[in-house]
């Protein structure tokens, strides 16, 4: 039986991913701050361990023949790089070495498909393709370049792969997280939409990218783990079908955007906390498109229509109270 350990088990893809590995035939360790905010399935191959990046994992990983590492600063409201550095670059090296000590066999770092140059609809971004603006100024994006290259140019003391997933849609988004611009429309009787698109892809499917990579991946190499390129207007028309709803559809001009971003810049200098910047404005108006091609043909990947990604998520969310805790 493979044991798996893995980070970030309470978050959209970490709880996927787990329930996953477990129906699999997987023994899984999942590291998580707080163990009532696992949402996953209950397994007796389960075992969740509560603890942080600081925390001494020598003794769990002595018996793990793969560490999957999932967790990340995401947050978009943070004004200071080094938080990124510390959470997404420097523990993840901490991990990896731990990893290497403990003689654990792979290491799976999953990373963003913004570290990857993004492309159009006629010639999507690649894993061959160099990270381009505005996701270079992108601390979240930044940071976790730096750390696949840390990760790849080591790869000679363990097995690594890197993972790089566009946007997640599915199930068990608790915070939520990405499933935000499925409430952005949902039950709305207006939806304002940016210019821009991206890739959406199901969180599922990139959990069984995940383990085929483990089982499939080549030591050294990255795979975009990405599904169906779609406009804003696309992406909330599936949305409106999927719920059968009609809101009025108003799309948000760049110069508008270019201003709140400005604005934020703005309160950024001033110390206070926000999504708002210009780079984040300038993200939401490009055509952010990538192929799956590689994932398809070395990992075997079947992905599903991002119709069913939206519908899980809805379906979810339907069972939620966010006013709780």
């Amino acid at each position: 039986m493979t044991r798996a350990f893995l980070t970030g088990i309470n978050g959209l893809l970490g709880t996927n991913l787990a329930n996953d590995l477990l129906q699999s035939g997987y023994r899984v360790t999942g590291l998580v701050r707080d163990r009532s905010r696992y949402k996953g399935i209950e397994h007796s191959n389960l075992e969740i361990l509560e603890g942080n990046f600081d925390t001494d994992l020598s003794e769990s990983l002595t018996k793990v023949d793969v560490f999957i590492h999932v967790a990340a600063e995401t947050r978009q409201n943070i004004t200071d790089y080094s938080h990124y550095l510390k959470v997404n670059y420097e523990a993840t090296i901490d991990l990896f070495q731990m990893a290497v000590r403990c003689k654990v066999k792979k290491f799976v770092f999953v990373s963003t498909a913004n570290t990857m140059g993004f492309g159009s609809l006629s010639d999507p971004g690649n894993e061959m393709k160099q990270i381009r603006p505005p996701f270079r100024s992108s601390f979240y994006a930044k940071s976790k370049l730096e750390a696949e290259n840390y990760l790849l140019s080591n790869k000679d003391k363990i097995d690594t792969i890197v993972v790089n997933p566009t946007f997640m849609l599915g199930a068990y988004d608790t915070k939520p997280s990405s499933g935000k611009i499925i409430l952005m429309g949902w039950k709305k009787k207006v939806i304002f939409y940016p210019p821009g698109g991206k890739n959406f892809v199901h969180v599922k499917d990139v959990s069984r990218g995940i383990i085929s990579g483990i089982e499939k991946g080549k030591s050294g190499e990255k795979y975009l783990l990405a599904n169906d390129n779609l406009s804003y207007l696309e992406f909330f028309k599936r949305l409106n079908k999927v719920t059968n709803q009609k809101p009025l559809m108003i799309g948000l001009p760049k110069t508008a955007l270019r201003v709140m971003g400005y604005c934020g810049d703005l309160l950024r200098f001033l110390r206070i906390k926000t999504s708002l910047s210009s780079t984040n404005m300038s993200i939401l108006c490009v055509n952010n498109y990538y192929s799956n091609h590689k994932s398809k043909e070395e990992l075997g990947i079947d992905y599903s229509p991002v119709d069913q990604s939206i519908k899980d998520a809805v379906d979810y969310f339907s069972g939620i109270d966010f006013g709780k805790d």
